[in-house]
């Protein structure tokens, strides 16, 4: 692990009613982490908390997921137009801080939170002292 600074990113994913979309939201998120450095523990993670918010949104169509990564933080947030609190506890258990945040009529924003660990050879680091 280095801490090495790394230029802030953001993406997104969106995605319909499909329940394969959660397997394709992992291999995606996964992949995205790993190419820019994320150390793996961090990204199982992450994963595992991605798939239990995503799980607690499929009960109506249409689901997005915004992911930020600053310094050594990492942030996951999934929005839809359901979302069960209960469905959260895995969640909870693997990343430092959930909120569940309800929009009258739009549906619910769950945000995720960890500390992340980057890889020595990070492609990202590269990016960030190339400048």
């Amino acid at each position: 692990m280095s801490t090495d600074p790394v230029p802030d990113v953001t993406f997104c994913l969106a995605f319909g009613y499909e329940e394969l979309s959660v397997s394709v939201m992992r291999q995606v998120l996964g992949d995205t982490l790993r190419g820019l450095g994320v150390e793996e523990e961090s990204v199982y993670d992450i994963l595992l908390a991605a798939t239990e918010a995503c799980t607690s949104v499929l009960r109506a169509p249409g689901y997005s997921i915004v992911t930020t990564l600053s310094g050594t933080r990492c942030q996951v947030e999934v929005a839809g137009p359901g979302c069960r609190s209960r469905g959260l506890t895995v969640a909870r258990a693997c990343v430092d801080d959930v909120t569940l945040r309800r929009r009258p009529g739009r549906g619910a924003v769950v945000t995720m939170r960890k500390h992340i660990s980057w890889s020595w050879d990070a492609p990202l680091r590269r990016v960030a002292t190339a400048h």
